[in-house]
């Protein structure tokens, strides 16, 4: 490659490379310099004790919260995407194709909002199956708590992980899930046994992704969930505009940093040992 072709491909990635280093790089290294900063300047892990006598039951919370979501979301696009590659009936492969990807359009404030009026005391739920004599007016109760996260992160991520599932599924060979049917395995223990060890990696990788988003979000807990425990989007954005504690806020990010590095570092680890594998 001549010098000129060097500077062209150097000229066409610098949108993206200061795009990165202005959005992510920037914040970054401001968050580790501020969280690792002490009042009078030098370095301290002062932010750091008081973030975890402040909100240590949100850090445990959170970790709780996103994992219980994760597992879930993976149980639900199993179901889905199982469906979608070894259903039978076409009326419900059909139906269920058409249906399953709209929450992936909708933002995280809107789903929210939706959740709020559904999941609500006297929301859509209950006044449906009050409606329906399922249940007495007086029984109805507001499930807009960590019961609602986890609604909400389910509802907002199975469609991303059933996408990327099924497509891995949809990629198979169908003779080896054939050759399973043929010999009389049901299709739960055809999707069970034979498929899903082999779109392993592909799972794994969609609920990293999930993994982290969800441990990103703001708008759910705070609108769904506003008392405490929390989650630590919600304690970042308190210390900031309530008080200005900059530092305290930017030691809760690094813990969620390091969160985020654990998932990723699991799911490394992993693959690493699979291709070293004889």
């Amino acid at each position: 490659m001549s010098l000129s072709q060097r500077n062209l491909a150097l000229l066409l990635i610098a949108p993206g490379l200061a795009l990165v280093a202005a959005l992510f790089l920037y914040p970054l290294c401001f968050s580790l310099i501020s969280a690792f900063t002490g009042p009078e300047g030098g370095f301290s892990l002062q932010a750091f004790g008081k973030a975890w006598e402040l909100y240590s039951g949100d850090v445990v919370f959170t970790v709780i919260i996103v994992l219980s979501s994760c597992l879930l979301t993976g149980l639900a696009a199993i179901v889905i995407a199982g469906t979608l590659t070894l259903g039978e009936n076409r009326w419900i492969v059909g139906t269920l194709k058409a249906l399953y990807r709209w929450p992936l359009f909708i933002p995280f404030i809107v789903a929210a909002q939706c959740m709020r009026t559904f999941l609500a005391k006297n929301g859509l739920m209950n006044n449906t199956f009050v409606s329906l004599g399922l249940m007495e007016p007086l029984q109805a109760m507001s499930f807009l708590d960590w019961r609602g996260i986890i609604a909400t992160f389910v509802w907002k991520q199975t469609p991303f992980v059933a996408l990327l599932l099924a497509g891995a599924l949809a990629a198979l060979d169908r003779a080896t899930l054939e050759a399973g049917r043929n010999l009389g395995a049901s299709r739960m223990r055809v999707l069970v046994e034979l498929a899903l060890p082999q779109v392993m990696p592909q799972l794994l990788v969609a609920l990293v992704l999930s993994f982290v988003t969800m441990l990103s979000v703001l708008s759910v807990p705070m609108m769904v969930a506003g008392s405490q425990p929390t989650m630590l989007t919600v304690d970042m954005a308190f210390r900031i505009n309530a008080y200005g504690d900059y530092a305290t806020a930017n030691a809760l990010g690094v813990i969620t940093y390091l969160i985020s590095a654990g998932a990723a570092i699991i799911y490394l680890k992993r693959g690493m040992a699979k291709e070293n594998a004889p």
